[in-house]
Formats: C-alpha cells, structure tokens, sequence
C-alpha cells in the first residue's frame, strides 16, 4: 500500500532557533514558523488566521538553521509530520504533532553561493 507523509510550509521565525545535542551525539535545531491565512467571513469581512508549526532539523542542516535563522526569518521548510510523545514533570502524558525537516531554504537574503540544499536530511 503507497503511502505519503510531505509537508511544506512557508512562514517567519517566531523565536530565535534553539540548537542542542541529541543522545546520539548528534546536533539538532528546533524552531517555530508561523504562516498566515486570510478568511473571508460573510459579511466581506477579511480575517487573518495563522498557524504556527514547530520545526527541527538535523546534523550539517541544525548546525546551518542556528547559524543564519533568527526571530523573523522567512523560510520555506519541506519534510514529514510526525507526533511527538513525551511526559511531563508532573507524569502527564504529552503529545504534538512536529515537522521534521529534510529541506529548509532561507528565503531572506542570504550569503553569495550559500544553498541549504547542499545539506538535505535524506533520513
């Protein structure tokens, strides 16, 4: 059976990125994005929606997003939704649906000749 797990979206950095160190030993980034949607509401009325996604990236890619992101940047990210588990301090069970990017372009402008695609999470 095909099956097909791809999301993409465009936004702006609500926070700076935040990167760490995953138990593997290997470097990760997360941030969120915010994307916007206008409404048309019945009486004409325009009313804006937005959506915000939290991100993480991977590796070479983690290490990129930390170094040239910041609160406000504009991207394109591209990867699959997956949902996160975890349990609070209080023994609650958590979960959240997340993107884990394979692909992010930083659609702000960004040095000569530098392209994230260079640097794709193949997972």
């Amino acid at each position: 059976m095909a099956s097909l797990n791809k999301i993409e979206i465009i936004g702006n950095l609500g926070t700076d990125p935040q990167m760490k160190i995953g138990r593997g030993g290997s470097p990760y980034t997360t941030f969120n994005v915010a994307t916007n949607y206008v409404q048309h509401a019945t009486e004409g009325e325009r009313k804006q929606q937005t959506q915000w996604f939290t991100v993480s990236t991977w590796d070479k890619l983690a290490e990129l997003c930390n170094q040239h992101l910041h609160k406000s940047s504009t991207v394109f990210v591209e990867g699959r939704a997956y949902l996160r588990q975890w349990e609070d301090s209080s023994g609650n069970h958590k979960a959240a649906i997340e993107i884990k990017a394979n692909r992010v372009i930083f659609l702000d402008k960004a040095p000569k000749d530098f392209n994230t695609d260079e640097f794709e999470d193949d997972e």
